[in-house]
């Protein structure tokens, strides 16, 4: 095994392991909010992890290019879907878990105009 197969491994299977903790996640925490998290951070850096691992083993710069704009792509897209979800569960009245922190936006929200006062 090279230097470059090794890194590419390990980089990988760290991909592979944020992967796992956000099944994990999706499964195990208790609202949608905290799923959605989940889902919105681990699977950024899992997804970024593979992906870096196909650009290290790759020999031909196109590809080490394309990977490189796929990881930009998910650092801007996933966590900006993820607050999106969260913000129209919370406008369509979605409750959260007991015990959460204060809500900053509780009796903002007009429900006749879908807008915050």
């Amino acid at each position: 095994m090279t230097i470059v197969e090794f890194i590419t491994v390990v980089v990988i299977a760290l991909g592979v392991f944020f992967m796992l903790l956000t099944s994990i996640g999706i499964v195990r925490l208790p609202d949608l909010y905290t799923r959605v998290h989940a889902a919105g951070k681990a699977s950024t850096l899992g997804i970024a992890g593979v992906l870096l691992g196909v650009a290290i083993y790759s020999a031909d710069w196109t590809i080490t290019i394309k990977m490189i704009a796929l990881i930009g792509f998910f650092l801007f897209t996933n966590p900006v879907a993820a607050h999106m979800l969260d913000r129209a569960a919370y406008l369509t009245g979605v409750k959260a878990m007991d015990g959460t922190a204060p809500d900053d936006l509780a009796g903002r929200y007009d429900p006749e105009t879908r807008r915050l006062r």
